[in-house]
């Protein structure tokens, strides 16, 4: 390791590849609230804050874990439940009277029709201000599903491949073909459930 009078040790979760502060510094110094958006495999994590000098606070979020109370039987960690959840966190926002954000992704690379992407689309649809262009969202068929749908329908005469892929839909109570229908049911309930404003 480095040593000598001029050498400075970098910050711990920039050592451990957890933050960027030179991105952090450029969106908190925008005196907006951000978007948080995290994604794993199997769930997808959005929470709406603000920076202050003691920390972080959150105003507002949602994980596709929640998206089952309102009625969702599809994967929680795929596009249209990246997009639900944006939808739902923004509703939660606009209850708490936070009107615009910006995006803040982490470390995550920026690939155009990503889950991330999926999420942003659902922030500024449900009318959380989100600055942004439409080249990097994922086209409306993917967010709802289709290609999914299409999946579906093409393994349907391979029983065995079939039930494997989608045990997790057909578990539910869901068949993954109309995964489209089932999405925009859950989307419009999103829009007209009443949402408590909860962090």
């Amino acid at each position: 390791m480095a040593d000598g009078p001029r050498y400075s040790v970098p910050f711990r979760r920039r050592r451990e590849g957890r933050t960027d502060y030179k991105l952090r510094r450029a969106l908190v110094r925008s005196g907006k609230p951000r978007a948080v958006v995290r994604v794993t495999n199997k769930y997808v994590y959005v929470q709406i804050t603000d920076a202050e000098l003691r920390g972080d606070i959150v105003r507002a979020a949602a994980s596709s874990k929640e998206l089952a109370k309102m009625g969702w039987k599809g994967a929680t960690g795929n596009i249209p439940s990246a997009y639900l959840t944006g939808a739902l966190a923004a509703r939660r926002a606009l209850a708490k009277g936070v009107k615009e954000a910006v995006l803040d992704i982490g470390l995550k690379s920026s690939t155009k029709g990503s889950k991330l992407f999926a999420v942003l689309k659902g922030l500024s649809d449900a009318g959380l201000q989100v600055p942004h262009s439409d080249g990097p969202l994922p086209a409306k068929e993917r967010i709802g599903g289709a290609h999914i749908s299409e999946y579906a329908k093409k393994l349907s005469g391979e029983t065995d491949l079939y039930r494997k892929t989608f045990s997790g839909y057909l578990k539910r109570g869901l068949k993954p073909e109309e995964l489209s229908n089932h999405f925009e049911q859950v989307r419009q309930q999103i829009q007209s459930a009443p949402i408590e404003a909860k962090a």
